[in-house]
């Protein structure tokens, strides 16, 4: 075999494992994904900080390391600290998928009629996350966010104690295949569907999630 023929045949077989060109290309510019994984604590992770640390690991790791990344996730005012609403962390979009398809072009587009279903929210490894028809359902993706994408006001708990508890507590969340009741049209929401059974990973589960999150790239 000629030296041209061997480097032809090498990335003939790069290619077709998604080494160069194609997935991992895409994924390159991937802007926005599931988490494959969860803190490992329920929804305690570290706070907002290490929530953002979670989606941009997970990013590098996929090779779209050179966005900023944060985690969609609202934070309860607390300590003389002001709340801080998902929808301003996570930059202006357009955002699209591992796959290359746009989810949203704007934050506007993003909670109103976006393209956030099953087949669009994939994980960062252009996977797709199990939603209420699989096993185990994993549909409740962690947000602690009102429909908006604002924090809730008050003095109730939504957010697990702003990401740092993983026992007693509750998260609100949302359904990221958008499946619910049939008559009940905030159990479909993509981002505020329903308070969760308590912050630990076993609670979690229990009402349908794995403690995975939305992740953005702000920039």
């Amino acid at each position: 075999m000629t030296n041209t023929s061997f480097h032809i045949a090498v990335s003939a077989a790069l290619l077709s494992l998604g080494f160069i060109g194609g997935a991992q290309a895409e994924q390159s510019d991937m802007t926005f994904f599931i988490t494959s994984a969860g803190s490992g604590k329920g929804a305690d992770f570290g706070g907002l900080a290490g929530a953002d640390k979670h989606c941009q690991s997970l990013a590098a790791a996929a090779g779209a390391g050179k966005h900023k990344w944060r985690a969609y996730l609202s934070a309860s005012a607390a300590d003389g600290k002001p709340a801080v609403n998902a929808r301003d962390r996570i930059g202006k979009g357009p955002w699209k998928n591992a796959k290359g398809v746009v989810i949203a072009k704007n934050v506007a587009e993003l909670h109103g009629k976006n393209n956030i279903s099953k087949e669009t929210a994939l994980n960062e490894k252009g996977g797709m996350v199990n939603g209420r028809v699989d096993t185990p359902n994993m549909h409740d993706i962690l947000t602690g966010s009102q429909p908006d994408g604002t924090a809730f006001a008050g003095g109730d708990d939504r957010t697990c104690g702003n990401w740092t508890k993983s026992g007693e507590g509750t998260a609100w969340v949302g359904h990221h295949d958008r499946m619910g009741l049939r008559d009940d049209e905030p159990s479909r929401s993509w981002n505020s569907s329903h308070p969760s059974r308590g912050c630990s990973l076993d609670a979690l589960k229990a009402s349908g999630g794995a403690g995975l999150l939305y992740c953005f790239a702000a920039n």
